[in-house]
């Protein structure tokens, strides 16, 4: 009987040990990633390139989303002189909602006033390895996927200091209006199912109007309980946490992230409409870990939300994102 028992034992602890590493090595295989800075990295938008030949202007190039840029004659210079010879055109494709979260970006107007998203790309040309000049000689014309009829508005990439948006710790995206270059549009009106216009500047490029701009306005502050990381910059540069309300029914994309005290940040002052209706979130990834929170609600007057992070996979932050595309 004895022997019976310590068998029995031996099998049961045998069997608890291989279903604890089963579990454990299925996270490992289903949490693909370690950090924030590597989820938007892998997850978000991705780096296309082309080749064109700056001696032979004008030219075009269509990316994988649809995005179409045209560079005319005379238009891309690297110190104030033309650029001749095979230069590299890399782009990024941001046209979804999801598409947005998971790049670690978002649609706030520099004001703070949440903008309802048309699509943005980011534009780069390299001769040599090198960026050529980002404020061109003739503008680009760039023509955008429209999902919808109508005017939209044209926004430049700031970070809050409202200079050029580039990798940094403390970087936070925003938009601009673009710089007045001859020839640059303002407002642009849908044709065939695309917004094409001309643009002024290389960089983060934008299609967005304001959202609900005539609501009364207000400031929301979220708590974040549970946060095993500090709050993320643009594109995770750093920290690993985000907090983002989507607007229901409308391509708001609103990440609050000024600081509000230890794990608290705001919008911006009395820039949320009073009387929206969306969903509140805020998602984190740190350590191999991740974490995901949302509520439903509708903003009110000098409103404060808490949200309690509760650890997930990967897959269900994943999961949670994508179905934002349809909200």
């Amino acid at each position: 009987m004895k022997k019976f028992n310590l068998t029995s034992a031996l099998f049961i602890a045998l069997i608890s040990l291989g279903l604890a590493c089963k579990k454990e090595n299925g996270s490992v295989r289903s949490n693909t990633v370690n950090s924030a800075k590597e989820f938007t990295a892998k997850f978000g938008a991705q780096k296309q390139t082309k080749e064109i030949n700056a001696s032979a202007l004008p030219q075009s190039v269509t990316f994988l989303d649809g995005t179409k840029v045209t560079f005319p004659a005379g238009s891309l210079t690297k110190g104030g002189v033309p650029v001749t010879g095979s230069v590299t055109v890399e782009a990024y494709e941001v046209l979804k909602r999801s598409a947005v979260i998971l790049t670690g970006a978002n649609t706030n107007h520099f004001s703070g006033a949440p903008l309802a998203s048309d699509g943005f790309v980011f534009i780069d040309v390299k001769s040599n390895g090198a960026s050529v000049d980002q404020n061109l000689a003739v503008p680009i014309q760039v023509a955008i996927p429209a999902k919808r009829d109508g005017v939209t508005q044209l926004w430049q990439g700031v970070d809050q200091n409202d200079k050029p948006l580039v990798a940094g710790d403390a970087a936070q995206m925003a938009w601009q209006a673009p710089r007045k270059a001859n020839g640059v549009n303002v407002e642009v009106n849908a044709v065939a199912s695309t917004f094409t216009f001309n643009f002024g500047n290389l960089g983060w490029i934008n299609c967005d109007v304001f959202y609900n701009y005539a609501n009364p306005k207000t400031t929301v502050r979220v708590e974040v309980l549970n946060n095993p990381g500090s709050m993320a910059s643009f594109h995770s540069y750093s920290g690993e946490t985000y907090v983002y309300f989507c607007a229901k029914g409308s391509n708001v994309v609103a990440q609050l992230y000024t600081p509000d005290g230890a794990n608290k940040v705001k919008s911006y002052d009395n820039m949320m409409p009073i009387g929206s209706q969306g969903r509140m979130f805020s998602f984190s990834i740190k350590d191999g870990k991740f974490y995901y929170t949302a509520v439903e609600t509708t903003i009110t007057a000098n409103q404060n939300i808490t949200l309690s992070l509760t650890e997930t996979t990967e897959a269900a932050v994943q999961a949670a994102i994508n179905s934002l595309d349809n909200y």
